[in-house]
């Protein structure tokens, strides 16, 4: 489903359930917008039984994302391209714009990937109807075009093909999906937001597929009686009439997404020095994470968690946030006892307040200058005017050094750490699971389900029609030159087969 207007952008948001309306989750809410800040962060992964609101979140955030400036040509390879960048054009688009190109505004689409899709559909395929006419392979752009500079929604991401999400992350994980197949070698940006859910009761995640996201959380959590009856009324209400419901946490909204909109704009100018990135590789030792990748997410949360609050160099507090999203899920170890620090003061994890109200807050409580600053090793001044002088510089120097550039200590232990304790191992979770998730399949080419079609090795004994028609149609035009009297002209090597797949057997 892919927005195609300001009517029904509108309407999408008065129908989602409101991200500011939700009761609880501070921490996901957090990691959704640090996300949506840098959507090239890695994507957000949210485990959880039924009925956490998992799908709420994802849409609660879809309806906060500022519309898109989109080129408006037809026939382009990619979807959503941006006018402003050129570089993500494909040739032929380029050779058929020459001077200003024409753009058109629309809603950031939200694209969900069914349990039931097929490669063709998710990377895109030869349009059939397109390429008879012409003569030639004409490429059909599948869900992956759609999402870009959007939303990319998986939901039971545990359920999907093993082989449909490797193909998903790889071309998410490098910004652009390659397509060769059947007369096409190209290639179009996919840049989108990456969310997935799963229930963790209906089967496992291999561990490298988490791996591959910068978040990973639950949606599990501990509410009291109060808040299921907030719950229950919020939900009633929205069931009830969405549009008073959303004009009622309209001016939440609205500052939700303003801020989204500037910590965007502000994202390009973080700055991060190289001990805190030292402090951030060092916590990723401490926990025995394996390779590079929690250390490389963990800098751009912390670039991003410093756009959303308002800064241009990354702080203390933002190396504890990405240390808490990032490295204590993947921690595999724990401290020594010796080595463990006393846990910091719970954080809280609720998206940070804008900018300006943060800034008033730094000027009403300034922080005390850390232990052997210049401001106790200078002498007293000997007259007043030095004396004036030396109170601005101590002003300076408080403002310059309030906030710490690396926490005073680490972070390691991650019971201290206001993080899903089940989801600070995922082996806890998974555990629960059992071995619903592993049960095992036959690939045959007789019975079971359509996967894909393939090139046949021997006689075919179901044809794959979609792809043979596919396989066929650029050579149509040549073929009926060839043989005038018919009009759909399929030869032997343009048969596909069908894989199919279906569940082994108990014995």
């Amino acid at each position: 489903m892919v927005a195609t207007g300001v009517a029904v952008k509108d309407d999408q948001a008065t129908r989602a359930f409101p991200l500011a309306a939700i009761t609880g989750h501070g921490t996901l809410k957090l990691a959704l917008l640090l996300a949506a800040v840098d959507p090239g962060l890695g994507g957000v992964v949210i485990a959880g039984g039924r009925g956490t609101g998992k799908s709420v979140l994802a849409r609660g955030l879809h309806a906060l994302l500022p519309p898109i400036d989109i080129l408006d040509a037809d026939g382009g390879v990619g979807r959503n391209l941006d006018p402003q960048n050129p570089e993500e054009w494909d040739d032929a688009t380029r050779e058929r714009i020459s001077g200003e190109a024409p753009s058109t505004v629309i809603p950031a689409p939200f694209v969900q990937i069914p349990l039931g899709i097929t490669e063709d559909r998710l990377v895109g395929a030869v349009d059939v109807a397109a390429s008879l006419s012409s003569g030639s392979a004409v490429f059909q752009p599948g869900l992956l075009a759609d999402a870009h500079r959007g939303v990319l929604y998986v939901d039971e991401l545990n359920l999907l093909d093993d082989g449909i999400v490797n193909l998903m992350l790889a071309a998410v994980g490098s910004g652009e999906n390659r397509v060769e197949r059947e007369g096409l070698s190209l290639s179009h940006p996919c840049r989108p937001l990456l969310i997935a859910t799963y229930n963790p009761e209906e089967g496992n995640i291999r561990d490298h597929l988490l791996d591959r996201f910068a978040i990973a959380l639950s949606a599990n959590q501990l509410v009291s009686t109060e808040q299921r009856v907030e719950i229950t009324n919020a939900v009633i209400s929205h069931g009830q009439c969405s549009r008073s419901f959303a004009e009622k946490w309209g001016e939440e909204t609205d500052a939700l997404a303003t801020q989204l909109l500037l910590a965007r704009q502000w994202l390009p100018d973080v700055q991060i020095s190289g001990e805190q990135i030292g402090y951030l590789v060092t916590e990723a030792i401490r926990g025995g994470v394996e390779g590079h990748r929690s250390e490389l997410y963990a800098v751009r949360v912390a670039k991003a968690y410093a756009a959303l609050s308002g800064r241009d160099q990354v702080e203390a507090e933002d190396l504890q946030v990405a240390v808490a999203l990032v490295i204590a899920p993947r921690a595999s170890q724990m401290p020594p006892p010796d080595q463990q620090m006393e846990p910091p003061p719970p954080q809280d994890q609720e998206p940070p307040p804008p900018p300006q109200d943060q800034g008033d807050q730094q000027q009403d409580n300034p922080p005390s200058p850390p232990e052997g600053s210049d401001e106790e090793e200078n002498d007293p001044p000997e007259d007043n005017s030095e004396d004036d002088n030396a109170d601005d510089d101590e002003g300076d120097g408080e403002e310059d050094q309030a906030p710490p550039a690396v926490p005073e200590e680490f972070m390691l232990d991650p019971e201290a750490i206001e993080v899903d304790p089940d989801l600070l191992l995922f082996n806890a979770a998974k555990a629960k699971s059992g071995n619903s998730g592993s049960r095992s399949v036959v690939l045959s080419d007789s019975r079971g389900r359509y996967v894909k079609p393939m090139i046949p090795r021997g006689p075919v004994r179901r044809i794959a029609v979609d792809a043979t028609l596919r396989a066929a149609a650029p050579y149509q035009k040549i073929r009926r030159e060839r043989e005038p009297g018919r009009s759909v002209i399929v030869e032997e090597g343009d048969l596909r087969a069908k894989l199919l797949q279906r569940k082994a057997g108990a014995l």
